[in-house]
């Protein structure tokens, strides 16, 4: 399914019935529906008998497309994800993110508290002496990108480089004070790698209303982990 946001073309899978769940995956701005076959853990196959799934390639990457302009950043992000929603006609959802799907929900969380009932985030991008690796899978994307972007130059490459890892938030979409702001329900899966760093899952697990998983990732954690998930929401 395409939805259509302005000049955004957006590929959507929608599938199940029941409580609807939002998800974002992993793969840095390369997020797209594919990343999920790579995870420990696919949700859409294990949710999507008891929920109705809802899985999408971010802008620009799988099936998604859309013009750089430079004036991207989280909220734009955002403002997809919600459109695919409206769309869908869902006003109630959880959101579950891995990786750069982490910020995402917390833009989400912060956009639209009322609507977001849970989330569930496994192993979140953070800010931890790792600027240089964000940089420079940022030039790597670019590098991709800028054959089929004609319209975009350096300067909106810049800005657009500027407004998604340019901050010294260790969550990157949300300012660190900001944080305990946020009363949505969550339940964190921590990482503990370079992109990954396990400080910034401490961080989230810190926050209101917050719970953890700590083991996950191993075949033997895994039931367990998925029973956790599946509860949560």
């Amino acid at each position: 399914m395409i939805v259509e946001r302005g000049d955004a073309r957006l590929s959507v899978v929608d599938q199940g019935s029941g409580p609807a769940v939002l998800l974002l995956a992993p793969g840095g701005l390369r997020s797209s529906v594919s990343w999920w076959e790579r995870a420990p853990w696919n949700p859409i196959e294990h949710l999507s008998g008891t929920h109705r799934v809802i899985a999408m390639d971010q802008r620009n990457a799988g099936d998604s497309t859309a013009p750089v302009t430079g004036d991207e950043g989280w909220d734009t992000y955002a403002d997809d994800q919600l459109a695919v929603l409206d769309h869908l006609g869902v006003e109630e959802f959880a959101v579950l993110g891995m990786c750069i799907g982490g910020p995402f929900a917390l833009t989400l969380a912060q956009r639209a508290p009322d609507r977001l009932r849970a989330a569930v985030v496994l192993q979140t991008i953070g800010r931890d002496g790792n600027r240089v690796a964000f940089d420079d899978s940022f030039r790597s994307w670019i590098g991709e990108q800028a054959p089929a972007h004609p319209e975009a130059h350096e300067e909106q490459w810049a800005r657009y480089h500027r407004a998604m890892y340019g901050s010294d938030h260790t969550l990157f979409s949300v300012p660190d004070a900001e944080l305990p702001s946020i009363t949505t329900p969550l339940l964190v899966l921590p990482g503990d790698d370079l992109h990954h760093p396990a400080s910034a899952s401490r961080l989230l697990a810190t926050l209101p209303g917050a719970e953890v998983v700590e083991r996950w990732k191993e075949p033997a954690d895994q039931p367990a982990a998925r029973e956790a998930i599946e509860r949560f929401l």
